[in-house]
């Protein structure tokens, strides 16, 4: 494939944007090369500025369950941005979503919704420390809640030891307050919690980590986490920005029928166009501004075109209860497509999957945490990857990202991606 005129938009756009990019890993610094610019979309398909198409495993990383440019999500956009763009003021329509989305997902009384998945989780972790009138908060090595200063930590050594930050720009006094565990591993974080009594005010975790490559929590983590905040009054808060409404209809609350004080939402709930959301129980959210003491605002909250998008998305996943079934159907059948290839090839990987959610490490083991999918061979990924890209397919940037499946992809685009995968695994 030839990729001139995107090189040619990348060499402009590094004259205006820092490192030609709005967000980090389209620069493609993970496998090198210049980065493909995009001229539209439509169901599966991407259709690049040189006029290349390539089968879509990213799907705006995650948003598009139903394939771009959703006809009933365009139609919505078009008719509410011709009433206006943005008033500042409450409309009907953030009623109609917050209302549908309650009563999509368990353990939820109201929802309040904000501009960005970095947003939502920001504003989840504020508002648990009010609650609770506690400082400290666990996250996951390997989870990723946004670029806000209380995630860009890593670990310290020992259970006792404050966090320091990864990120130039986050201060130490941030750091302090957030403490890193290890995913998947209870232990790890009883223990921080009983070097911690009485300090963490919030335990954040991705249900399903999809930001070290798709990691399902092993059998009994989600569970155990449940029971340690419930028996020392900490908040349990999922950040379901990838997985709410795609894993299934009320996300990994109902998958594992397991409840979050907190649950944050991104992707999915807003059809593509920048939304993120935060829900809780009456009694936590009643704490936020108006009602109670803890503040957050936010001018675009709301935004008529984003809650227009994202109704049109909620109400097409509520009314086809199937759709779920049948994504979990397609990504089970390219799982096995791919691991029937790549070992009749002699390649040694692991692939993960859970739902419409999937990935392949490029290592024999087990991949359960950061730790493992770190030990991954990111050479061989970058040789799949161009790999892919050469045969019309487009994966994500990184080995740290997992796949997104979409209603869109047929079973022809599934097969043509297993052969491509064939072909490209014989280069190894």
């Amino acid at each position: 494939m030839i990729y001139k005129r995107s090189s040619e938009l990348f060499a402009e756009a590094e004259k205006v944007i820092p490192g030609g990019v709005n967000s980090p890993v389209r620069a493609f610094k993970a496998v090198g090369g210049t980065p493909i610019f995009v001229k539209s979309a439509k169901g599966a398909y991407l259709y690049d500025e040189d006029g290349n198409r390539l089968i879509d495993y990213i799907n705006s990383w995650g948003p598009m369950i139903l394939g771009h440019a959703y006809e009933p999500v365009v139609e919505a956009v078009i008719q509410k941005a011709k009433l206006g763009t943005s008033f500042g003021m409450p409309t009907e329509l953030e009623t109609q979503i917050a209302a549908l989305a309650v009563s999509m997902v368990p353990n939820i009384d109201k929802i309040r919704f904000v501009n960005s998945g970095t947003e939502a989780c920001m504003s989840a972790v504020r508002l648990a420390r009010g609650f609770t009138k506690r400082d400290k908060i666990i996250k996951f090595a390997g989870c990723y809640h946004g670029h806000s200063d209380s995630f860009l930590i890593q670990a310290g050594s020992g259970a006792v030891t404050f966090g320091t930050p990864n990120s130039p720009g986050v201060t130490a006094g941030t750091a302090k307050d957030t403490l890193l565990a290890k995913y998947n591993d209870l232990e790890n974080v009883a223990t921080l919690i009983e070097a911690n009594k009485n300090e963490i005010a919030a335990i954040i975790v991705e249900p399903v980590a999809g930001n070290m490559g798709c990691i399902p929590p092993a059998k009994g983590f989600l569970e155990g986490l449940r029971e340690l905040c419930t028996a020392n009054g900490i908040l349990l808060i999922f950040d379901e920005v990838m997985t709410g409404f795609r894993l299934a209809r009320g996300g990994v609350q109902e998958l594992f029928n397991i409840n979050a004080d907190i649950v944050c939402f991104g992707k999915v709930i807003g059809g593509g166009l920048p939304v993120g959301a935060f829900a809780a129980r009456a009694e936590i959210m009643n704490f936020l501004a108006p009602l109670g003491p803890v503040y957050q605002a936010g001018t675009l909250s709301g935004n008529p075109l984003a809650m227009a998008a994202g109704l049109a998305m909620l109400q097409a996943l509520d009314t086809d209860r199937a759709i779920f079934k049948r994504l979990e159907e397609k990504t089970a059948y390219l799982g096995a497509g791919i691991e029937r290839v790549l070992k009749a090839n002699n390649v040694v990987f692991t692939i993960n999957r859970i739902g419409s959610m999937i990935s392949v490490h490029f290592d024999a083991n087990p991949v359960t945490d950061f730790k493992s999918a770190a030990a991954g061979d990111n050479e061989t990924f970058k040789k799949f990857f161009h790999g892919l890209v050469a045969e019309g397919i487009y994966i994500a940037p990184s080995a740290y990202e997992t796949w997104f499946i979409t209603d869109a992809l047929t079973y022809e685009d599934l097969d043509f991606t297993i052969q491509a995968i064939d072909k490209v695994s014989k280069t190894f």
